[in-house]
């Protein structure tokens, strides 16, 4: 089952305010005025000259707020290793696990032997899990025998700078393949609220260059490339 992701909100005009945080540390014109009076010519050069540049504090000022379903707690503890973000996720000593929700890899599904193990010990743990519950035993406490196929639910919000971040190392093809789909997922929603901000945004061997020591040797030809890997529908 693939995660579900939508973007809950976000500040409001991100690629303006951005670029008139950037413009203010080079003019004499108060901030509340370069905002009510913005006008950029070349805008989309001048945010490319700021992300090469690494004047990237600037895009701290813009942040973006994405709910996450159905993600496999084997992503969601790679996810929270991003500190720059703030996350609220389900908790399994208070929400009981009634229902059995497990993420399956694909790489398990299309093997019929390797899935019907899988499901079997998937099912024996959820009962498992029930019977613990039944016996008395606090749901803090059973959840210990869930294994970390199980899904989670997860309200993350993320700066500009932090997602062009994530995104360098999420969308590379050596990223583990479920937080790959998440971050394809989450890159197609903001290029849609804020096109200037992350038009720059990817894995860096389309944005700049592969620096990995072992590379995938399959890089990106472009963003419609990394895209059509996902259903974005």
């Amino acid at each position: 089952m693939s995660c579900r992701v939508s973007l809950l909100s976000y500040t409001p005009d991100p690629d303006k305010l951005v670029l008139s945080a950037a413009r203010l540390c080079y003019s004499e014109t108060s901030a509340e005025k370069l905002f009510e009076n913005f006008e950029f010519k070349n805008p989309e050069k001048f945010i490319l000259d700021l992300r090469q540049s690494g004047h990237l504090s600037t895009f701290e000022h813009a942040s973006f707020t994405f709910t996450i379903d159905g993600l496999s707690r084997v992503a969601s503890h790679q996810l929270v290793r991003h500190r720059i973000a703030s996350f609220s996720q389900q908790s399994q000593r208070y929400v009981k696990m009634n229902k059995l929700e497990a993420v399956t890899p694909e790489s398990i599904s299309r093997n019929p032997d390797a899935l019907k193990l899988y499901t079997e010990q998937i099912e024996r743990s959820h009962e498992s899990y029930v019977n613990l519950i039944n016996m008395g035993i606090p749901a803090e406490d059973a959840r210990f025998i869930l294994p970390h196929s199980w899904e989670t639910k997860i309200v993350m919000t993320m700066n500009a700078r932090e997602l062009h971040h994530f995104f360098s190392l999420r969308t590379c093809r050596r990223a583990q393949w479920e937080i790959q789909g998440l971050a394809r997922r989450m890159l197609f929603l903001v290029r849609k609220a804020a096109p200037l901000l992350f038009n720059t945004a990817g894995p860096k061997c389309l944005i700049s260059k592969c620096e990995e020591a072992h590379p995938c040797g399959r890089p990106y030809k472009n963003m419609d490339n990394l895209f059509e890997l996902e259903d974005l529908n």
